[in-house]
């Protein structure tokens, strides 16, 4: 029996699922909903992993936008739907400073989740991109890979999800626009220069997003609300790094909030539908309630 069959748990009030508007992007009344979504699309989506591979590896990205989506992941209702002995830690991205500091993508899943959750040290792995030989920490990064992570058929490695986000100039991860590393068809790990903060970071290259089983990018605030209509309706070239995350054997589900899709639901309500370049195969799926009883 699995925890949805069993008559005696009591499940918690669960808001309304969001609303699918285009294939593959789903819109929630606010950033508060999108956290909660994306915490239970982890539930979910690890207990799948784990049943069909027996472990869920996981690339967090940064920012501002996941904080949200750890914290309710750490709260009772969901930590313990997830067997944290089989979730293997990994980033998209990081910026060049010690895993302490307030801008450390790793400190911040630290902060919020890892410390809250009965995950072994060992199965987190974060990128040591403050060191001094920032190119030698890629290759030892790109050398974990290899060693945790399945190959795709072109000998990739293939992570059960990638969270991502969305900035309002349409990077993601840490792919900015115009960076050399857009064009990388062959490293798993790159260190691009960021001209507008001054340094280099580490970021998972674009065929190894592309080779993700699942990638769930989290989009919160008006802000956020031309790149994303840019990002699913208009043909740019170069294209802007968001829109080169495809995924063409796996599914891509955008998540986002009523200011982020402001634009969208704007063109929407013009033309009746969203004339999309990308739109993924099939629909995207809705998160469902927490399990119960690991």
């Amino acid at each position: 029996m699995t925890p949805d069959d069993n008559p005696g748990v009591t499940k918690p009030h669960v808001a309304a699922p969001p609303r699918e508007v285009a294939p593959g992007l789903l819109v929630c009344p606010d950033a508060d909903v999108v956290a909660r979504a994306a915490a239970r699309f982890f539930v979910e989506w690890a207990w799948q992993a784990i049943a069909s591979d027996e472990r869920f590896c996981v690339a967090f990205s940064g920012g501002k936008t996941p904080i949200g989506f750890l914290r309710a992941l750490a709260t009772p209702e969901y930590r313990a739907q997830v067997d944290w002995a089989r979730v293997f830690v990994f980033w998209t991205d990081e910026r060049p400073v010690p895993p302490e500091s307030e801008e450390s993508n790793y400190g911040l899943a630290r902060r919020e989740l890892l410390i809250r959750v009965p995950i072994p040290g060992g199965n987190v792995h974060r990128m040591e991109a403050e060191r001094a030989d920032v190119g030698r920490a890629a290759q030892d990064y790109e050398d974990l890979l290899r060693k945790n992570i399945t190959r795709d058929a072109r000998g990739f490695p293939q992570f059960h999800l990638v969270m991502l986000g969305l900035g309002a100039d349409g990077h993601t991860a840490s792919l900015f626009p115009g960076q050399r590393a857009l064009r990388e068809t062959s490293r798993w790990v790159s260190t691009p220069n960021v001209p507008k903060i001054g340094s280099r970071r580490m970021t998972l290259t674009l065929p190894v997003l592309n080779a993700a089983h699942k990638a769930l990018f989290l989009v919160t605030g008006a802000e956020k609300s031309e790149a994303l209509h840019q990002m699913l309706t208009k043909k740019l070239d170069p294209p802007l790094p968001a829109q080169s995350v495809k995924l063409p054997d796996g599914t891509r589900t955008i998540l986002c909030d009523e200011a982020a899709a402001s634009s969208v639901l704007e063109e929407i309500g013009r033309k009746g539908e969203l004339k999309g370049l990308d739109e993924p195969a099939s629909p995207a799926p809705r998160p469902k309630e927490p399990r119960r009883g690991l």
